[in-house]
């Protein structure tokens, strides 16, 4: 089976590793263009890229697939890439781009025989109830259980959210924002300390299982579309900076699970004196509080962490820290260089009185 591939970050590329050692045809990768990172902002290939070259397969990194848009050349050439791979189907796993109908078209359609010239467009009708009977289209790893958390940070929502599991869905492409039918579903719990980046690394890995599950069967005809259903829909949208900052009159279990949802990115932060203060461990601190102290206002500093109050009478111990600039750091190393004291109040510049 050749599969062309489309994906950007660490999530697609453990995919496409799979897949590749699952011995398909990977004709093409499809990844976002190089982007500046680092203290030297140097131009930095994607994962998905540098793991293409590592297996010799040709990349295209257009700046956008839409023939009517800004980089229409950009897309032109994507689309003679698409049809000259003669592939059987596209997997796409957290690409970055959104897919034009042209796209889902080409790979809806049949592949011609050797020497034949592809459609541009339309294909002839599956099979009903089942896939792969011609053209497979395109293929989405989706890591979350749809239609709960549809859009592009399902791992973040799920955990900010406080769910108790998640998962991944393997669905077939079709217009919408991963609205399409549910081909594959494993489901997988979220334990209470899990960071994004803890159940990102659990999810490719199982995303990455499935769509080599998924094409297996597809080959023989065994995957059945099932339609998501109208109830439970959520969207979880691009996670931006300026969500990272605390509230600290929010209850002490939310806070919590935002300072999960924003590690690695993000960050949850706080201020004190001018300066940020990310905040990346933490435990629910039983003790009781004082009705006249404010949210945010520390209750207790030492080595075993920092109390701070939070809203609805609960507080946060914080135990992993880090300022500007800085590392990560045990609150016991962070308080040697930055002192924090009983009665001064995060997210502001003052002391309680």
């Amino acid at each position: 089976m050749r599969v062309i591939f489309a994906g950007t970050p660490e999530f697609a590329r453990v995919a496409l590793a799979r897949l590749l050692a699952a011995g398909f045809t990977v004709p093409l990768v499809l990844t976002q263009p190089d982007r500046p990172a680092g203290r030297g902002m140097k131009l930095q290939a994607s994962p998905v890229k540098q793991c293409a070259l590592d297996h010799g397969i040709a990349v295209a990194q257009p700046r956008s697939l839409r023939l009517d848009g800004k980089y229409p050349e950009d897309a032109a050439a994507a689309r003679d890439a698409l049809l000259a791979a003669q592939a059987d189907v596209m997997v796409v796993a957290a690409y970055g781009l959104i897919l034009p109908q042209w796209v889902l078209d080409v790979m809806s359609a049949a592949r011609p025989p050797e020497g034949a010239k592809a459609p541009l467009g339309g294909s002839e009708p599956r099979a009903a109830g089942s896939v792969g009977a011609r053209g497979w289209g395109c293929l989405n790893i989706h890591a979350s259980v749809l239609p709960r958390w549809r859009g592009a940070a399902p791992i973040h929502g799920a955990i900010e959210a406080g769910d108790a599991e998640t998962g991944v869905t393997i669905m077939q492409m079709d217009a919408g924002l991963d609205t399409g039918d549910m081909l594959l579903v494993e489901k997988t719990p979220i334990a209470p300390t899990d960071t994004t980046a803890v159940l990102h690394d659990c999810l490719a890995d199982l995303g990455g299982r499935m769509i080599v599950e998924a094409l297996e069967l597809a080959a023989c005809g065994g995957l059945q579309p099932v339609p998501q259903p109208a109830e439970g829909v959520t969207y979880a949208h691009k996670i931006e900076k300026a969500e990272s900052e605390i509230d600290w009159s929010l209850p002490a279990h939310v806070i919590g699970q935002r300072i999960r949802a924003f590690d690695p990115f993000p960050g949850a932060s706080t201020a004190l004196q001018g300066e940020a203060i990310k905040v990346w461990g933490y435990e629910i601190d039983s003790c009781s509080r004082l009705s006249n102290e404010r949210c945010g206002q520390i209750l207790a500093s030492g080595p075993e962490g920092v109390t701070v109050a939070c809203g609805e009478g609960g507080a946060l111990r914080l135990t992993t820290l880090q300022r500007a600039g800085g590392k990560r750091l045990p609150v016991a190393d962070f308080l040697r260089g930055f002192p924090l004291t009983v009665g001064q109040v995060l997210g502001t510049s003052t002391v309680a009185a």
